[in-house]
């Protein structure tokens, strides 16, 4: 729980803003050897700027539409090197166990006997 906190204290200095609708929570993993800093800038009203150390993972909210710039830092410059659609970024939460691993009919169910 304190992983979650953390994502969103992060993001009480620049929310979304109030008439944005469904937030998604999205996940961008900086797999260089290379400082990066990513953006948001397609997002009216709204200002989404992080540098993303290599190997750093970083959870951040955002709108399905919302576009992240990757620019990879040089000698004192930085290249925009992609722009990812953050709808690709989307955390999936994941479903219970038992609902990944279907039961056919030939598996015996574990028997229970009634409470007397």
């Amino acid at each position: 729980m304190q992983f979650c906190s953390s994502v969103f204290m992060a993001q009480i200095l620049d929310p979304l803003p109030p008439d944005s609708s469904g937030p998604i929570l999205c996940c961008y993993l900086n797999a260089t050897s290379k400082i990066q800093i990513v953006r948001i800038t397609n997002v009216p009203n709204w200002y989404f700027e992080r540098v993303v150390f290599p190997g750093q993972r970083l959870m951040f909210e955002a709108v399905a539409w919302a576009l992240l710039e990757i620019h990879t830092g040089m000698m004192a410059s930085a290249i925009l090197s992609d722009t990812i659609p953050c709808a690709r970024l989307a955390v999936q939460e994941e479903e219970d166990e038992e609902q990944d691993t279907p039961q056919d009919e030939s598996t015996p169910k574990e028997f229970i006997p009634p409470l007397s």
